[in-house]
């Protein structure tokens, strides 16, 4: 146990700060985020058309209502969460890659749905916008790397009980 709180923590750090470094921000997290942005106006265009992305923002048609998924909101963090769980734990490589990836999509695919509610609480209150985006999203995106940590948990194999010596057998 004490290894995988040493070995996560280390972990946090290290992708924490790796995130915050310009070339990581450049090449990394402007993309991701413009793609998210742009997937995101493309599930709010169904129900409100003309909704456009321009890299990280999201506008509604007459440009009324603007959302800027900011650092913090596009789900990197809970994935850094996520990754530094996955790696710590001791696990088959091949298990934790299968974690990786389906936590990644499982964050991201909340995290669409995230952003998306948000855009339309937004264009309806400004006032439950705030509440939702700073209290229940937040908290919710953290929550969903958790909860996805603890299903891989379920899923990794069980080791092998070693065999019990019995008297009989002595």
């Amino acid at each position: 146990m004490f290894r995988f709180i040493t070995v996560f923590l280390i972990l946090l750090v290290i992708l924490f700060v790796a995130e915050l470094t310009p070339i990581v921000e450049h090449w990394v997290i402007e993309p991701f985020t413009g793609i998210l942005a742009h997937a995101c106006a493309w599930l709010i265009d169904v129900f409100e058309p003309s909704t456009i992305s321009m890299g990280k923002r999201i506008q509604n048609a007459d440009g009324s209502f603007i959302v800027s998924i900011e650092r913090g909101c596009n789900g990197i963090e809970a994935v850094i969460i996520l990754i530094s769980a996955i790696i710590a734990f001791p696990a088959p490589w091949k298990h934790r890659l299968i974690g990786l990836v389906a936590g990644f999509f499982a964050i991201q695919v909340l995290n669409l749905v995230r952003i998306v509610s948000l855009f339309f609480l937004g264009l309806w209150s400004p006032v439950w916008f705030e509440w939702f985006h700073l209290y229940l999203w937040q908290a919710l995106i953290v929550l969903d790397a958790l909860i996805v940590f603890l299903i891989w948990l379920r899923f990794l194999p069980q080791k092998p009980s070693p065999p019990r010596i019995t008297a009989a057998a002595a």
